[in-house]
């Protein structure tokens, strides 16, 4: 294709979709509101832009075939700042790219969408909605913003409810993982598919704990290959009793279960910044 378009390359896991999507199309134009991402990839350019600016993403989506959506606030927020980024900022990102003939949008979306959920219900890709914090609301808004952009414009969407892509150092990550690798796999599966319409996939790992099922999403081809279970033993060594009370062991999303609305929930969770440097 002739043109890739990805918000949110400043951030972590931008970091290692970038060098992947630029092998996938003519031009790969990066997006952030960082002043620059430093050494650009072969046919990688940067533009600095706004997501809650309509204006700026225009200017981005110019001539893009697929946008993949990896920008804006990746935890929760007080209401002001979810809303501008998350939620103006999905708007504005779908309607640039309807607006400038892009095919699909590839979305970050969360398992924060549905995390009010139980762990051992074993969600499939159909589950009602459940947000657990402003975070999650929004990512349920980009859903179902991508479903009315598909059945009202036919712009197709992939959303990709992404569990948790960082370090297994907890519990609930040797069910929550998603490797690297898979990350990228999944992103270009998404893009890759010849139709997709309104989707939605667990962006999760090969685990054996993994407490959701895509069965229903397999026509994408996503098939993960890494396994946290590997860490297992290292990490139920070290961690605390377990306390089946806590809805931050019990929901799908963890410690955003119980934090209060507005303050982070990833505060509490050690996520390691590995993100790659060119």
């Amino acid at each position: 294709m002739k043109k890739i378009v990805l918000t949110g390359a400043a951030g972590r896991l931008g970091s290692y979709l970038r060098e992947p999507l630029s092998k996938m199309a003519d031009a790969l134009v990066s997006t952030d509101i960082a002043e620059d991402i430093g050494k650009l990839y072969e046919g990688e350019s940067y533009l600095k832009a706004d997501l809650g600016s309509l204006d700026e993403m225009m200017a981005v989506m110019e001539g893009a075939e697929m946008v993949v959506h990896f920008g804006a606030i990746g935890d929760e927020a007080p209401w002001e700042d979810i809303l501008h980024s998350n939620i103006i900022g999905a708007r504005n990102v779908w309607e640039a790219a309807y607006q400038q003939g892009a095919r699909r949008v590839v979305y970050a979306s969360s398992i924060h969408a549905v995390g009010m959920h139980l762990k051992q219900d074993f969600i499939g890709i159909d589950a009602p909605h459940r947000p657990d914090t402003y975070y999650g609301l929004a990512k349920c808004f980009a859903e179902d913003l991508g479903s009315l952009f598909w059945d009202k414009r036919g712009l197709e969407s992939v959303h990709l409810r992404i569990l948790s892509a960082a370090q297994v150092n907890n519990p609930r990550s040797l069910g929550s993982w998603l490797s690297y690798d898979d990350l990228i796999q999944l992103v270009q599966r998404a893009i890759e598919a010849p139709t997709t319409g309104f989707s939605i996939i667990y962006g999760v790992s090969n685990n054996d704990r993994a407490p959701v099922d895509n069965h229903l999403a397999s026509y994408l081809g996503y098939r993960p290959k890494d396994n946290a279970e590997q860490f297992a033993e290292k990490v139920l060594a070290e961690a605390p009793p377990p306390d089946p009370t806590d809805p931050a062991q019990m929901c799908q999303g963890g410690p955003f279960a119980t934090v209060e609305l507005g303050h982070s929930g990833t505060a509490t969770m050690n996520i390691v910044n590995d993100k790659k440097e060119v």
